[in-house]
């Protein structure tokens, strides 16, 4: 599932279920033609803001609750520290150190470096295997050999 695609989606049945938090377990980047034209006419249909805030989701997950139980615990620290891990690999896949800037630039049109990032967030980032969470109900949608299951 591309980051265009993710940007489209929200959760079924409510009314503040957007952006979808991603919790990948597998990431690729797959290389495809830059088109810059193609890009121009995404700016207007994407909610930027919300991509921006997927992005920065993705690469500083934290755990959320702690558990009660020291077995429970011990367990949500082993996958905390993978989810670090993981995130910290995820960064620099996303190509977000130094690109993607926090609004739209005036004149993102003739902005080749911007497009350039933009391309590659949207169109070169696959999350392949992992799971959408719903940020109204924390209800998880997997996501399956970059299908997304929204059922």
């Amino acid at each position: 599932m591309k980051l265009l695609t993710h940007n489209l989606l929200q959760s079924p049945g409510t009314r503040h279920g957007y952006p979808l938090a991603i919790e990948a377990e597998k990431v690729e980047t797959v290389e495809t033609e830059f088109n810059p034209d193609f890009l121009v006419r995404m700016v207007e249909k994407l909610d930027y803001p919300g991509l921006v805030a997927t992005i920065a989701t993705v690469r500083h997950r934290h755990a959320a609750a702690r558990p009660r139980h020291a077995l429970a615990q011990r367990a949500r620290d082993t996958w905390s520290h993978r989810c670090s891990d993981h995130a910290a690999a995820l960064a620099p896949q996303l190509g977000m150190q130094e690109s993607l800037p926090a609004a739209v630039p005036a004149n993102f049109g003739e902005d080749e470096s911007f497009l350039k990032a933009l391309h590659h967030v949207l169109l070169e980032i696959e999350i392949v295997d992992g799971h959408l969470i719903c940020p109204e109900t924390g209800k998880r949608f997997p996501v399956k050999d970059g299908i997304p299951s929204m059922l």
